[in-house]
């Protein structure tokens, strides 16, 4: 009972913090509702087929980040069967634990099942912030985004917090040596696993090739709802907002995506966005990318389990 008590806790605190926010700034939200009920239907569909398109980038990544060859529909059915997970664990912890039991059902050995979940987030993180590059060097709204950078009072704690943690994990790795034995034949299965991918340029294009189209394809989900709702910003802008918000609040751990959503929401009403019709955009990109697919994720779930896929 107390571990159900501790789980349904989990499920609910994104909720609950969702429904705190919404009530303190009503007014934003009744109106951001109202828009959405009124938005233009054919850009919601588009936006709805880039979201499908999403989990189809995701499946190449993770077989790009492996050398062992997965089935193509079970593989798309756990991405979109990871998606419900992710609402109760931050950090795509979610999705991480379901890919890690549906690629053990699949014989991969752990070691190389974890390191793959490595290389995976490794490749989405650097193809996330070469892609905020480009946009940055191509941009000129990126001048508006130096209103979004903290000062030194909050940049300071952030680094001694970072500096701190990783120090840490150095003593603890250096001086506790059961701890020393799994890294160290972590990092060899992900370096072995790395050199084999990058051989074979198939798995070096989707691999690649899929974690710069996620980004993108998200950013254009984004947009197109921003397109229904009359945003009135240029896709380069909504995706420039996207990138910027989802690689400085990325990390925060927070269920459902909440902080990345308020920063996202903060970023376009930087630009210029009104803040009824960005907090509508929002919440129409995390219907489409997250709510709606809820239900059916959790059924492809239960169905992978019960087929003993995961």
């Amino acid at each position: 009972m107390p571990g159900r008590a501790v789980r349904l806790a989990l499920c609910l605190a994104p909720v609950l913090l969702a429904g705190c926010w919404a009530v303190g700034n009503r007014p934003v939200v009744q109106e951001g509702v109202r828009r959405l009920v009124a938005a233009d239907p054919r850009w919601l569909l588009a936006g709805a087929g880039l979201t499908c398109l999403s989990w189809v980038a995701a499946s190449c990544v993770r077989q790009g980040a492996l050398p062992d060859r997965l089935p193509p529909g079970l593989l798309l059915a756990s991405q979109f069967a990871a998606g419900a997970a992710n609402h109760a664990l931050p950090g795509g912890l979610g999705a991480h634990a379901v890919t890690l039991r549906f690629l053990r059902a699949r014989g991969v050995p752990l070691p190389r099942a974890t390191a793959s979940i490595g290389l995976y987030s490794l490749a989405r993180s650097s193809a996330k912030t070469l892609v905020l590059l480009v946009f940055l060097a191509v941009s000129p709204a990126w001048r508006r985004l130096g209103e979004l950078i903290p000062d030194g009072r909050v940049l300071v704690p952030v680094a001694a917090v970072t500096g701190g943690a990783l120090a840490v994990a150095g003593v603890l790795l250096s001086a506790v040596r059961p701890l020393r034995r799994p890294v160290t034949v972590l990092l060899r299965s992900a370096l072995a696993d790395a050199r084999e991918v990058h051989a074979r340029p198939g798995r070096v294009f989707a691999l690649w090739g899929g974690a710069v189209a996620m980004p993108l394809v998200q950013a254009g989900t984004l947009a197109c709802v921003g397109a229904s709702l009359g945003l009135g910003l240029p896709w380069e802008q909504v995706t420039l907002a996207y990138l910027a918000a989802g690689t400085a609040v990325g990390a925060v751990p927070a269920p459902g995506g909440l902080a990345v959503d308020a920063a996202l929401v903060w970023t376009l009403v930087t630009f210029g966005a009104t803040p009824a019709v960005a907090t509508a955009t929002v919440i129409g990109y995390r219907v489409l990318t997250d709510w709606l697919p809820l239900l059916p994720g959790a059924l492809v779930l239960s169905a992978l389990i019960r087929a003993k896929a995961l």
